[in-house]
């Protein structure tokens, strides 16, 4: 039932555009894989082989740590169709982690929309779209996106999100080093 393609088709593209959320895994040399649910209509389809998201502040950063902390940058996305036809899609590919606050990070920022709290944006090369059925996922109904997070860190001010990048972001739960550099990191708010 599943098919590989070695970049994204029209028909992925659309796909994707619709769903509200995926999700994002990663793994360091050893230790344990992370699976992150993302949201927020952050991400991009910017080519055939290339796709981004806009990564907010969270409780940690395990995507950063496992790309910095890996040679081959592995990363894989997610998405599963929670209405209408089934279907899972899956990106493969090198990921990189562009830090708010560099020169690469500002080049890609206009194509997303701008968030408060907003850290990175995480760039894949896609080498390999695999797809397959997905008729084990269950229906779900879209209600709306929580705006919890966004609101949280408008009310919290740069220099909070600085002290919570500090405390909460520099490393893995592994142990791994993120390499944020907070002060660098001047998001608007």
């Amino acid at each position: 039932m599943g098919k590989q393609f070695t970049g994204i088709e029209p028909e992925h593209r659309a796909f994707i555009e619709r769903q509200k959320i995926f999700f994002v895994a990663s793994a360091p040399p050893k230790g344990r894989i992370n699976v992150s649910p993302k949201g927020l209509s952050s991400f991009q389809v910017l080519g055939d082989n290339d796709v981004a998201y806009l990564d907010c502040t969270g409780s940690g950063s395990e995507t950063r740590a496992h790309l910095t902390a890996c040679d081959d940058k592995r990363l894989t996305i997610m998405f599963c169709a929670f209405e209408g036809a089934p279907m899972i899609l899956r990106l493969y590919g090198q990921g990189r982690s562009l830090m708010r606050g560099t020169p690469e990070y500002a080049d890609l920022a206009p194509a997303f929309e701008d968030m408060t709290g907003a850290r990175q944006i995480v760039r894949l090369s896609v080498d390999l779209v695999q797809t397959s059925c997905g008729m084990g996922v269950p229906l779900f109904d879209y209600k709306q996106e929580r705006g919890s997070l966004i609101r949280y860190w408008t009310r919290q001010g740069l220099d909070n999100l600085r002290k919570y990048w500090g405390l909460k972001n520099m490393k893995s739960i592994e142990g791994l080093p993120t390499g944020f550099v907070p002060d660098a990191m001047a998001p608007p708010l």
